[in-house]
């Protein structure tokens, strides 16, 4: 496995990383498991002093790792540095909550005997990040864990070593031991190894459904503890009371943002037969008037996707979805320039005999379907292996909530989607993965929750 910095607005390789070697990762086990030793005993308060100062070092460098992670992937450096900013704040939100959360927890439970149940860390942790959120996905398994006192070691994506370097840089400066969080550049069969080892005592992955799977696999073989976040085909419904300019303008905008490369974009867009043409109508508009081009540019708003790949990838499912019957209204075609561009599409008429209706599209393609009825949007919308999250829309904010609430997804939004907040859950359930990130539900996936009871 190749780790090198290949921009994708250029084809230009920038910068190449040595992998691993054996003997490297059977130390960086050692040095994780000797340090758990000493971390797990550390003072919560320096514990949460040190996530402050990597909060702290975001900020202060926001606009250099922005300009890594625009580099690496391709991601608009306005939206790059949202996710410098989320990540921040993540770092941050632990270390304010963190003490509290760890605090013992009495139990009544009908007897004279004292039961208390102490919130404790269970040791090395393993945890393969993606590239679309570089330094947001990180921070979502890192923060709570450091806090907690466990452990990590850390494979990143192969496209977005520099950003694996940099956090690893940054979290050493704040008070993170050496021995604490290791970045390591190693393949898929060091990863299974890694897994294996006794002193490793569970792994967390952000990425495809097969290397989910194949996570999953090795961790339960071996009795460990697996979180995943996988794909997502996210619904979002449209009630017949919106602003359909409005609304159709804000959902095409949040379709496209990363390049429409987020598991939790809205990808199934679903909107009442009346005003179908006049939504369809403003999307098209909308994506057309989006500045496609250099991600370091101030006023880019779709930038390459990540790899030559994922973009003959994206390009395919749209070609395929046109053979099969769909209609493509603009877009679709790969760029004739050097890199990883495609023109932003927008698609309607997929049926669910279609490739398109059951896959995950990542990138710049906004599919959108008509509905007769809420009861048929929820149908269609519940019609998926995925269930990360979802939206609906509508001025009744009452009546949208009840649909919200049919949603079979891990997190249900009105008038918004994809929102993420430090103390919110993230996850999803069904091919989406399983367990959670962030708040205290992120806290407590790798903890021993260690009962002590004392009868009288």
């Amino acid at each position: 496995m190749a780790f090198r910095t290949e921009n994708p607005a250029t084809g230009i390789v920038e910068q190449e990383f040595t992998s691993a070697t054996d003997a490297d990762v059977t130390r960086a086990i050692e040095r994780a498991d000797t340090a758990f030793a000493s971390w797990r005993k550390t003072p919560a308060a320096d514990r949460a002093k040190a996530l402050a100062g990597v909060a702290q070092a975001f900020q202060d460098r926001g606009d250099e790792l922005a300009r890594v992670i625009s580099t690496e992937m391709g991601k608009p450096f306005a939206q790059a540095q949202g996710e410098v900013a989320l990540s921040a704040s993540i770092y941050q939100w632990y270390a304010d909550h963190g003490e509290s959360l760890l605090e013992e927890e009495t139990l009544d439970v009908g007897d004279d005997a004292k039961s208390v149940v102490v919130t404790e860390p269970i040791g090395v942790l393993m945890g393969v990040m993606p590239w679309n959120f570089p330094q947001y996905q990180v921070a979502r398994f890192a923060a709570p864990n450091l806090m907690l006192g466990n452990t990590v070691l850390l494979k990143h994506a192969s496209i977005c070593a520099r950003t694996g370097e940099l956090i690893e840089e940054i979290l050493h400066a704040a008070g993170i031991p050496e021995d604490a969080y290791i970045n390591l550049f190693v393949s898929t069969d060091q990863v299974t190894t890694i897994i294996e080892d006794r002193r490793v005592r569970g792994v967390s992955l952000t990425g495809s459904e097969g290397a989910g799977a194949a996570v999953a696999s090795t961790a339960a073989q071996n009795l460990k503890k697996s979180v995943l976040e996988l794909g997502g085909s996210d619904p979002l419904i449209v009630l017949d009371d919106v602003d359909v300019k409005e609304t159709a303008t804000t959902v095409a905008t949040a379709r496209m943002s990363n390049a429409g490369q987020a598991c939790n974009s809205p990808k199934r867009i679903l909107v009442p037969a009346g005003m179908f043409d006049e939504f369809v109508q403003t999307v098209v508009e909308t994506v057309e008037g989006m500045p496609v081009g250099d991600p370091l540019a101030e006023d880019t708003e779709i930038g390459p996707l990540s790899s030559v790949q994922g973009r003959d990838d994206a390009v395919s499912q749209v070609e395929r979805a046109v053979e099969q019957g769909a209609t493509l209204h603009t877009g679709g075609r790969a760029l004739d320039k050097d890199g990883a561009w495609m023109s932003p599409a927008v698609l309607t008429g997929v049926t669910r005999e279609m490739d398109a209706f059951k896959e995950e599209i990542f990138g710049p393609v906004a599919v959108i379907y008509s509905y007769d009825s809420v009861d048929e949007a929820v149908e269609i919308a519940n019609d998926s292996d995925f269930g990360l999250s979802g939206s609906v829309w509508g001025r009744d904010t009452a009546k949208a909530e009840e649909v919200a609430r049919r949603l079979e997804v891990g997190m249900a939004y009105v008038n918004e989607h994809g929102t993420t907040l430090p103390g919110l859950p993230f996850g999803g359930v069904r091919r989406s993965g399983y367990g959670r990130e962030l708040g205290r539900w992120g806290f407590g996936e790798f903890a021993n929750h260690h009962l002590v009871r004392v009868a009288s």
